[in-house]
């Protein structure tokens, strides 16, 4: 009879041990699916770029340094999404990519901050489209990273809660790291005077 107790606290043990480990592989596979999103956005992000580049050249002539500057921006930004696609979870790889589109939003809204100098550029249909689109994929970008965020946060406290903690570090569950993409114009302060 203690043999069959035994038997059944080892089988019990073995079940448990097997649904947290499927856990944790749930929770990385959320963390993964949900960096896919944000790469899809941020791929279209990208693709949007060199469209507003052509339109804004053939109005801003005198200013190269900022079409250079943005053109410069999106190709760092591309190879930064492109290391953070081989490895999502990693944290160098998530650095490199929120560093990368910190200076292409930059850059970007510097160059709408010159396109604003220039009425007939802003009345420009492909301008206003392009405009709008790259709007619109900022929201999802937005968005997507939010819940990619979420999800590394599941993740990760499930990698160091007790006892899922153990089996996470028995099977070398890495940490997967935030992405953070800071914007400029909500890191400057308002400026308030009354006179």
């Amino acid at each position: 009879m203690a043999g069959w107790i035994f038997l059944g606290v080892i089988i019990l043990l073995i079940v448990f041990v097997v649904g947290l480990y499927n856990r944790l592989v749930t929770l990385r596979n959320r963390v993964k699916n949900a960096f896919a999103q944000i790469d899809v956005q941020l791929t279209r992000r990208h693709d949007l770029i060199p469209n507003l580049v052509e339109t804004v050249k053939g109005y801003i002539k005198h200013e190269r340094e900022t079409l250079e500057a943005v053109i410069q921006a999106r190709n760092v930004a591309v190879a930064g999404l492109k290391a953070a696609s081989a490895n999502p979870t990693g944290a160098g790889a998530m650095e490199q990519l929120g560093t990368a589109e910190t200076a292409l939003t930059g850059a970007l809204s510097r160059l709408m901050v010159v396109a604003e100098a220039y009425p007939d550029l802003k009345a420009n249909q492909n301008m206003m489209q392009l405009t709008e689109e790259l709007s619109s994929t900022e929201n999802r970008v937005a968005f997507s990273r939010q819940a990619y965020n979420d999800s590394v946060m599941d993740y990760n406290t499930a990698r160091e809660v007790f006892p899922s903690g153990v089996i996470a570090n028995l099977f070398q569950f890495t940490p997967a790291a935030m992405l953070e993409i800071e914007d400029v114009a909500k890191r400057a302060a308002p400026k308030v005077s009354f006179s």
